[in-house]
């Protein structure tokens, strides 16, 4: 593993915890951005879980790599499904998603061969 490879899946980890966390707890900046895009808020906590589990994953990919490439091509996926949630109801306030998005492919594109 690269030193590259391995400070992204920091702060990848990092930052999916935060937006885990603030899931479940349902934060007022989730809250308005789900009603924008007609998400019920009452499924925040259920849009935390793969985020948790995609930390769980990427930790463990610090000792098994391949773990932590699985665990962010789910990532990938689940915030293109969010992104394309967002375009889907109108809504171009997608610079967070991209963001999680831009730093999950970046986690898969310098793993290990």
């Amino acid at each position: 593993m690269t030193v590259v490879h391995i400070g992204l899946v920091l702060v990848a980890i990092a930052a999916n915890a935060f937006s885990a966390v603030a899931d479940f707890l349902r934060l007022e900046r989730i809250r308005g951005g789900m009603t924008r895009v007609g998400v019920p808020t009452r499924i925040l906590p259920w849009l935390g879980v793969p985020k948790a589990l995609a930390v769980a994953g990427l930790l463990a990919g610090l000792a098994v790599p391949w773990l932590a490439v699985a665990a962010a091509a789910g990532l990938v996926l689940f915030f293109l499904l969010a992104i394309g949630t967002h375009l889907r109801a109108g809504d171009r306030m997608i610079g967070l998603p991209l963001g999680f998005l831009a730093l999950a492919v970046a986690v898969v594109a310098t793993a290990p061969v």
